[in-house]
């Protein structure tokens, strides 16, 4: 069975940045749409980004378009979210999800990680 397991999450200050990674438990990870999630308290979970199999396509969610970048090595088994110009509105648990279909959806992906925090103070 595919497990996710993410990590780099963290503290930082507004403006700062952070390194997200998602490292997978299979070699069939280039079949998978690959996505990041994310789920403020209190709110329910939301897309963040998504990134075609080959890597070549990517989507972001309009709150992170520009600061955000979702990447992937797929010899690595390994998914990435580099975040820049963090903002206080981006404090969350941070999900990594493996799957296909409608990238912006949770119903895609039936694969989850465990969830990495992310707190960004002022």
């Amino acid at each position: 069975q595919v497990q996710l397991a993410e990590s780099g999450g963290g503290s930082v200050q507004a403006g700062g940045s952070l390194r997200l990674s998602c490292a997978a438990s299979t070699r069939a990870f280039s079949n998978y749409l690959m996505a990041w999630f994310r789920q403020a308290p209190g709110k329910e979970r939301e897309f963040v980004a998504a990134v075609s199999r080959s890597g070549g396509t990517t989507y972001y969610a309009d709150s992170v378009k520009g600061r955000f970048t979702i990447s992937r090595d797929n010899p690595k088994n390994t998914l990435y979210l580099e975040m820049n110009s963090l903002k206080l509105e981006d404090t969350a648990v941070y999900y990594c999800a493996a799957g296909g279909g409608t990238y912006f959806s949770t119903s895609t992906y039936g694969i989850w990680g465990q969830g990495t925090q992310v707190t960004v103070s002022s």
